[in-house]
């Protein structure tokens, strides 16, 4: 397995610190609002990351977190009139509920950081004590950057390259601008707690190291989150724990590309801002997780609701597929014919294999997702050119396979369609004087005297037992393998 490691620019062999098990932590939201489908991005990602280092054998260690004290949330709470505490847990709620709809796994472990607090005292009394940090005299504390020699290397960025063009607040209390803080002190009104400087509460850079090194111990070997925390977030954690604790952070970085909606970066003021919980109102978190997954997790991800569609469609003809596998093998009649089998089989035997290749390479879902979809094609082949005396092993064989990568990729095919209405047996009743109460032998009735009429031309009989199915909501479907009454979608 080969994972891109953002901070030597390369792939590199995938090497667990413990054999079979993987540590992994990806930093969670701010919860001070309602996700959107840019941070909804990165979370199905490293879900998807998640699920393939399960199902490739590996014991995985997931921990997320919670920033649940940060000034996003103080701001919302003044502009509110509520407190800080019931901003935060409004939207750490409503986060891990959206989270469930769009089928993301819980994480193992997840942190709050105002349930850490103690653990990062502790974190940066070890920082001043050994010269890496210290206090002002206003109550803050700050991480002297130029202390770290190892600076930059996560994000790939140099010390004396920072202040050029660098937006760095001016701020007297530090003793080099580039100096960030890991702890403030108090101020009216906001959140705050007891520490050797003072009441204060974390900086944002603090609650990460602290929470991994806890949780999950360091060096850990995966560390991920979006391409927009690499610097400073993700630099400024890194330098935290290694000055701390003297060790490596994560072997391995790894971020996500950025999310575009019709080619042009999201925002409010273009009307193109969309959150999470809104797309799902419209569209199944299955076809997003196919149009999200369709593009490789480094790169941009260009979304517009024609490609979820478009997605939606896909998605369909996936699970009519796999439906109409499963059909096929209960309705099979006849000698397959071995070459059309084998051929078939083979195509499987090429889908998995390219499949796990292409998961193995840098967790390249768009060439997973498309070694599927070629499967897919050569299944509906396989079924029109054998009708319905087919290979039910093989047959089964192939639904399951389709069914079960796209289940490792977290996306759930829709459900087979609802069993026949038993209103059908007044159909059958009258167009063919069926009198049992099997529906399914009524529904092979209807289709038989349907047949009949079609072959004499009566065609007036045909269209008003299609007519009597459409009231009741359902049609006839002809397929090579021969026809079937079914839901209309």
């Amino acid at each position: 397995m080969k994972i891109y490691n953002s901070s030597t620019h390369k792939k590199e062999d995938f090497q667990p610190i413990e054999e079979g098990k993987v540590r992994m932590y990806v930093c969670g939201p701010t919860v001070y609002d309602n996700i959107h489908i840019g941070n909804a991005r990165t979370f199905i990602s490293f879900d998807v990351i998640r699920r393939w280092l399960i199902a490739a054998g590996y014991e995985v260690t997931f921990a997320q977190n919670l920033t649940d004290v940060d000034d996003k949330i103080i701001n919302r709470a003044n502009e509110q009139g509520r407190t800080a505490e019931e901003v935060a847990i409004e939207f750490s709620d409503k986060f891990i509920a959206v989270m469930h709809k769009a089928n993301v796994m819980d994480p193992d472990v997840r942190p709050r950081a105002t349930k850490e607090i103690g653990p990062m005292i502790g974190m940066i009394k070890t920082l001043i004590e050994q010269g890496h940090a210290y206090a002002a005299d206003n109550g803050d504390v700050y991480f002297a950057v130029r202390s770290d020699p190892s600076y930059g290397e996560v994000s790939g960025r140099k010390i004396d390259d920072l202040m050029v063009g660098a937006r760095i607040e001016e701020n007297e209390d530090k003793n080099d601008p580039l100096d960030f803080a890991l702890w403030k002190a108090a101020k009216p009104g906001e959140p705050m707690w007891n520490s050797p400087w003072g009441k204060g509460r974390p900086g944002w850079h603090t609650e990460c190291a602290a929470m991994v090194h806890r949780y999950l111990g360091t060096p850990i070997d995966i560390h991920g989150g979006g391409s927009d925390l690499a610097f400073p977030h993700h630099e400024n954690e890194c330098a935290q724990a290694t000055c701390a604790w003297h060790e490596g952070f994560a072997n391995t970085w790894m971020h996500t590309g950025m999310l575009l909606v019709d080619g042009e970066k999201m925002s409010k003021s273009l009307g193109n801002f969309f959150t999470l919980e809104e797309v799902l109102e419209k569209h199944s978190a299955a076809a997003l997780r196919l149009l999200m997954l369709q593009t490789h997790y480094r790169s941009p991800l260009d979304f517009s609701w024609e490609r979820l569609e478009g997605a939606e469609n896909s998605l369909a003809r996936i699970a009519g597929t796999v439906q109409n596998l499963r059909w096929a093998v209960s309705h099979a009649e006849g000698e397959p014919d071995a070459t059309l089998a084998a051929k078939l089989d083979a195509a499987v035997d090429a889908a998995k294999a390219e499949f796990e290749a292409q998961m193995n390479d840098d967790f390249n879902t768009a060439g997973a997702v498309a070694a599927y979809f070629q499967l897919v094609t050569e299944a509906n082949t396989y079924l029109d050119q054998a009708g319905s005396a087919v290979d039910t092993d093989v047959v089964a064989g192939a639904a399951v396979s389709i069914a079960g990568a796209f289940a490792v990729l977290g996306i759930e095919l829709p459900e087979p369609e609802e069993e026949l209405p038993v209103g059908l047996l007044g159909v059958a009743a009258g167009l063919c004087a069926y009198t049992g109460d099997d529906v399914n032998k009524a529904a092979e009735r209807i289709l038989a005297a349907r047949a009949e009429a079609r072959a004499a031309k009566d065609w007036d009989t045909a269209d008003a037992i299609r007519d009597q199915l459409r009231d009741m909501g359902l049609m006839i479907e002809d397929t090579a393998a021969g026809s079937r009454i079914k839901h209309v979608k």
